[in-house]
């Protein structure tokens, strides 16, 4: 993509209305414009890491046994009053009525419509179990929106449900949803720590919160230091074996957060490896075994002849809010620094003098040698100021950048920098190339 025909509406100052890095670097960058309170137009830039974190969900989720599908946003409110929470949910719900004063609403969330679409079609012990996703877009009217994309009110989600036979077939899907998780955010480059969380009035004990550390979150939080080393992309997950005795030992890793940390009950050698901190909470999964199918009367028939209640549970990731959790767990002083997983574009040309016969040349070499390598540049080939094609590059993050100057050009080479480590080489364009091939594994 050329940078002159591209939308990027990058900002010099911070806007006065964010209060946190990675809202102030979402607007900056031309990623985000707010349209009304906690709700948002993601612009080109901000769709292209949007999509590439749905495009990694949805491989770890197949990988792992689930399967994809689509619901609406609007939903009739007759199966929330069935399951008792249409009352209960409260003002976050947003409540509306059709022409023909139907009652409905903008969904929060998806556990009501799942069910009935499950109850109406699976009728057999042998049709188990199943486990759906979608990425849809929910609404929930935040008192206070606040953070940008982080607590707003309409955002995108990916949340599936299982359902299965009983609690032990129930207890697998739960842990390949544990170990799907810890792949899925290790790949965008980030470390979600499993957390236990409360269950509430549900009760059990499988409930776990994927909370990234960063000092701008909004949960204090205590981690074992185990968990700082822990590998997530080196785990061998075979989900068709099964995965007790690895959910038992990494489950039993300390992590909580504060409303469910106990310090007097731990052991003096977990008291030392102990760090305090706070962290962004962007995954959630949950068993809450019959809660919805006895609700709704969502029944199979068994091996036995009768009928029984099919046990179930959710499993929710932030989609857009996972924007911001990558951006406050890896920027600098200059901007983003996206992991190569994420980044918009793979990498940024930068013709330093347009109209220059050597300067375009070469930068037109390289970005075709990309393109041609199957990879997504932009070129930066506008009238821009040098200072100021610099300080883009730099705010929007993309992980290499490849400059392109009359000094060096004339000589048949370029500038490569890697906007992690900051690190510049002066490379002839064989090595260039070659360096683009071994970086991206080409």
């Amino acid at each position: 993509m050329l940078l002159s025909s591209y939308f990027l509406p990058v900002l010099k100052e911070v806007p006065s209305e964010a209060q946190i890095v990675s809202h102030q670097l979402m607007l900056r960058a031309g990623m985000i414009r707010q349209t009304s309170a906690g709700i948002y137009s993601f612009l080109p830039l901000g769709l292209k890491v949007l999509k590439k974190i749905e495009n990694i969900i949805r491989e770890e989720q197949d990988r792992a046994g689930a399967v994809e599908m689509l619901m609406p946003t609007i939903q009739s409110s007759d199966l929330w009053k069935e399951s008792g929470r249409y009352d209960d949910y409260g003002q976050e719900m947003l409540r509306i009525k059709d022409r023909h004063d139907r009652e409905m609403l903008y969904g929060p969330t998806n556990e009501e419509m799942i069910t009935d679409i499950v109850r109406s079609t699976i009728k057999s012990y042998k049709d188990l179990p199943k486990n759906l996703y979608h990425i849809q877009w929910k609404f929930r009217d935040e008192i206070r929106p606040r953070f940008g994309v982080m607590r707003g009110r309409e955002f995108l989600m990916k949340d599936n449900y299982s359902f299965d036979l009983d609690e032990a077939s129930a207890r697998i899907s739960y842990q390949k949803m544990y170990f799907a998780y810890l792949k899925t955010f290790a790949r965008m480059g980030i470390k979600a720590i499993p957390m236990k969380a409360d269950t509430g009035p549900i009760g059990g004990d499988l409930s776990h919160e994927f909370i990234v550390l960063a000092q701008t979150g909004e949960s204090d939080v205590f981690v074992d230091n185990e968990w700082l080393e822990f590998d997530a992309l080196s785990m061998d997950i075979n989900y068709n074996q099964p995965l007790q005795d690895q959910f038992e030992k990494l489950s039993s890793i300390y992590a909580a957060t504060d409303e469910m940390h106990d310090e007097n009950g731990l052991d003096e050698d977990v008291k030392t490896n102990l760090i305090s901190t706070k962290g962004i909470e962007v995954g959630h999964i949950f068993y809450f075994g019959t809660k919805y199918s006895k609700a709704m009367n969502t029944n199979y028939m068994g091996s036995d002849g009768q009928n029984h209640l099919m046990h179930m549970g959710s499993y929710g990731i932030g989609v857009s809010r996972l924007i911001a959790a990558i951006i406050e767990a890896h920027h600098d002083e200059n901007g983003i620094i996206w992991p190569q997983s994420v980044a918009p574009f793979d990498l940024g040309i930068i013709n330093l003098k347009p109209s220059h016969e050597s300067c375009d040349k070469i930068a037109s070499e390289m970005y075709q040698f990309s393109k041609d390598q199957g990879l997504d540049p932009l070129m930066d080939d506008t009238d821009n100021s040098i200072g100021a094609k610099f300080a883009t590059m730099d705010l929007i993050g993309l992980p290499y950048q490849i400059a392109v100057g009359p000094k060096t050009a004339g000589d048949n080479k370029v500038e490569f920098k890697c906007r992690k480590s900051g690190e510049k080489e002066v490379l002839d364009l064989t090595a260039a190339k070659n360096r683009i091939v071994e970086l991206f594994g080409l």
